[in-house]
Formats: structure tokens, sequence, C-alpha cells
């Protein structure tokens, strides 16, 4: 009698094992589903949008200026600030957020 004891529990002990990894899984599955994927598909949004970039191309840097791109290099871009032609700034592609294209106006 005691041996069947001994050997359902340690059936039940395997079968709660097995169940915990499954839900491990099934919270990971939902982690990724939930939280990662989305961010990895805004940061490729945010490349295209970074490489899309244009002369002419209106756009907003990551510390809320808003300029026109005047001259664009590999990952550099140089910007014209305000209605002063002589605040031009070279700026790195990651510092834009949006860029609103000069054809769409």
């Amino acid at each position: 009698m005691t041996d069947m004891l001994l050997a359902s529990s340690s059936t039940g002990g395997a079968m709660g094992t097995v169940m915990m990894i499954v839900w491990c899984v099934v919270i990971f599955g939902f982690m990724y589903f939930a939280m990662i994927r989305p961010q990895k598909k805004q940061e490729k949004r945010q490349d295209e949008i970074r490489e899309s970039v244009a002369v002419g191309d209106s756009i907003l840097t990551t510390s809320g200026f808003y300029g026109m791109v005047i001259d664009v290099q590999d990952d550099m871009v140089i910007v014209e600030f305000g209605n002063n032609k002589n605040c031009r700034i070279p700026m790195q592609k990651t510092a834009i957020v949006d860029v609103e294209k000069a054809d769409a106006e």
C-alpha cells in the first residue's frame, strides 16, 4: 500500500514540474507578444523613418526642436533651425523622432 502511495506522489510531482514549465512558457509567450514584439516593431518603424530623411524634409528632434534638413550624410544630417539661416547644426540621424516630407505640402 505504501508503495502505491509513493508511486502516485512521484508521478504527481513530475506532473507538477511539467505544468510549471508549461506555465513559464505561456507567460514568456504572453510577455513576448505583449511587450517585446511591439517594441521591436516600433524600433523598425523609427529606423525606416530615419532612413527616409531627405533634403527639404521638416523634422522633429528628440529634444523637441523642429528644423529643416539641408544636407544628408551617412549617419548625420545638417539641420537648419528657425528663420535664422545661420543656425545650422550637424546631428546624428538617431536624434530624429518624426519626419514630415517636403512633397506632402
